[in-house]
């Protein structure tokens, strides 16, 4: 039953109700004390609200905006556990959000992001729920990732979510900073972190920073894997159970058609980094691969989406029988700058809703499908082996 309006209307903390509060009781008396009392708690939640509108004004800080939702003094109701939520992109798999937050113990959720305000933030907490509490830290600048309020929110995060967005901000607040070390030491604490999109892109060892401004895609990082565009960032952040030095991470995989970019990118690392260890997990939308503490991926979809595992195979190969020099010299004359890449012999493997990827070995357990693909002169072949 709605209340009358009149009793709102004079009993609102204003001047008026102020002024002429027996005025107020007898517009209201009529219809009872209960009406009276329910009066009220309009009042208290009409102040809970200008409460909570000042909070948000009050947001700015030195570098960085915060937000919270829920209660900052609730005890987290279960232990903690370790784990990586893979977020391609687009809409939230909530199967898969629901997973981290149990592996939160379903305490607070802290959000780190460059751009945006609460979106996140009250995703987590109002659409999905089963959380204490959810903080939101907007960061401007590189400044903010040394301020001891920061760090301590993140300390004390019982899971962290790095929003999408555009990463190359993530790695120009971010890395070589007290936050970055803050992060890798989340993560080897046992508690959970994910990343969508621009999250996704900086989770692995090494990264694609976007950092010349643009979204590179497959056809042009093909013409050139050594050109300034690739902008490949590595020593940023490091977490278990992916295996150190080994992974580069790419989203909006299928529908952006990224599978050449990456291919560029493994390319490029390998020569760069002088193994034959490098591989890619490129995640579809609307999909994440969440792994455990004991380095077991589960794929969690809404669309049928996958998880692509690609590895040079042929140059892994390669390494296993040859000597240094053959690799030197195969890789130095299919990488290089100013012309399109020519090298062949990756597989390619989907990892879908009822396969498992087992980690170190990044061994797939009923995979969704096999493919090898080759890059010939700056073109991409792919061959289903299904």
């Amino acid at each position: 039953m709605a209340l009358p309006f009149v009793c709102i209307d004079n009993l609102y903390p204003g001047p008026i109700a102020m002024r002429q509060p027996q005025t107020a009781f007898r517009r209201c008396r009529g219809f009872g004390l209960a009406w009276l009392w329910s009066c009220v708690a309009v009042l208290a939640l009409c102040a809970g609200h200008a409460a909570a509108r000042i909070s948000s004004d009050s947001a700015q800080r030195n570098g960085y905006h915060y937000y919270e939702i829920g209660d900052m003094a609730a005890p987290r109701p279960a232990a903690t556990q370790p784990g990586l939520m893979l977020v391609g992109g687009g809409e939230w798999p909530y199967e898969a959000f629901r997973w981290m937050i149990g592996k939160a113990g379903h305490g607070r959720i802290v959000v780190l992001r460059a751009s945006g305000s609460t979106e996140a933030q009250d995703e987590f907490f109002k659409d999905i729920g089963g959380i204490t509490a959810a903080q939101t830290l907007v960061f401007e600048d590189r400044q903010a990732a040394s301020d001891p309020k920061v760090l301590e929110i993140v300390r004390q995060a019982d899971g962290i979510f790095i929003a999408g967005g555009d990463q190359s901000n993530y790695v120009r607040f971010w890395k070589g900073t007290p936050l970055n070390d803050a992060l890798n030491q989340h993560v080897r604490d046992g508690k959970p972190l994910g990343g969508t999109s621009a999250g996704l892109a900086i989770m692995g060892a090494f990264s694609y920073g976007a950092m010349d401004g643009g979204s590179l895609t497959s056809e042009d990082a093909l013409k050139d894997p050594m050109g300034p565009a690739v902008t490949l960032v590595d020593d940023f952040l490091q977490l278990p159970p992916l295996p150190a030095g080994q992974v580069i991470t790419d989203s909006h995989f299928g529908a952006r058609d990224r599978l050449g970019r990456l291919l560029t990118f493994i390319a490029r690392l390998s020569k760069e980094q002088g193994t034959a260890q490098i591989k890619g997990l490129g995640v579809d939308e609307n999909t994440a691969l969440c792994i455990d503490g004991d380095g077991v991926g589960k794929v969690f979809t809404d669309t049928n989406g996958k998880v692509w595992l690609v590895v040079p195979q042929g140059l892994v190969d390669l390494a296993a029988k040859g000597s240094a020099q053959d690799y030197r010299e195969f890789i130095d004359g299919r990488v290089r700058a100013g012309q399109a890449l020519d090298f062949p012999g990756f597989n390619v493997t989907g990892i879908g809703s009822g396969s498992r990827l087992l980690l170190p070995a990044f061994t797939v357990e009923d995979p969704a499908f096999r493919s090898e693909a080759d890059v010939v002169k700056g073109r991409l072949v792919v061959r289903p082996l299904d």
